[in-house]
């Protein structure tokens, strides 16, 4: 063997290894860290022995631990509608609060209440901008439906977009589907 063949065999063997090292810190570094616990399984479904009630049509089609409900749907909110406590489905054809205009996803990373409540806001905009324009005319509010700071560190993210006629308890109540 050379003199120079026995210089290189251990320079080669050491960059094999400071390679491999950092590939590995590299890869440490850059692997993906779970922000945010699992979310908790959807509470289970109601037994079949139990008497169906009457759904409105559409009905919320996702399990979720706070209101949310389908592009569509019709509702009664309690921030509207002073003799009720949580969202309610109602059908479109009758005296409502709001109808749903889109369901966006809230992205990662927030967390505070404040930056959920201005993130629904934000990410309903397009949405409202659309569906006024769409209704010729009159006022109309966005109203986000959403989920708070637990739920959001829980992973959760999907929001309700709504529309409405009116900002305030006992205002005026849409009382047809939204023209689309």
């Amino acid at each position: 063997m050379t003199q120079s063949a026995r210089r290189t065999g251990p320079l080669l063997a050491l960059a094999v290894v400071l390679l491999l090292t950092a590939g590995a810190v590299t890869a440490a570094l850059l692997w993906p860290a779970t922000k945010h616990p699992a979310a908790k399984a959807p509470p289970p479904s109601p037994s079949p022995s139990a008497s169906p009630s009457p759904s409105p049509s559409p009905s919320p089609s996702k399990a979720l631990p706070y209101p949310w409900f389908a592009v569509g749907s019709c509702l009664d909110h309690p921030q509207l509608s002073p003799v009720i406590t949580t969202a309610q489905a109602r059908p479109c054809d009758q005296p409502h609060d709001a109808e749903a205009i889109a369901n966006p996803t809230l992205p990662d990373g927030l967390t505070k209440e404040s930056q959920i409540a201005l993130t629904m806001l934000k990410v309903c905009r397009p949405a409202v901008d659309d569906w006024k324009a769409k209704q010729g005319g009159g006022t109309w509010y966005s109203f986000p439906l959403g989920l708070s700071l637990n739920y959001y560190d829980q992973g959760f993210r999907e929001v309700t977009c709504l529309l409405t006629a009116s900002q305030r308890e006992g205002g005026p109540k849409l009382t047809g589907p939204l023209k689309s």
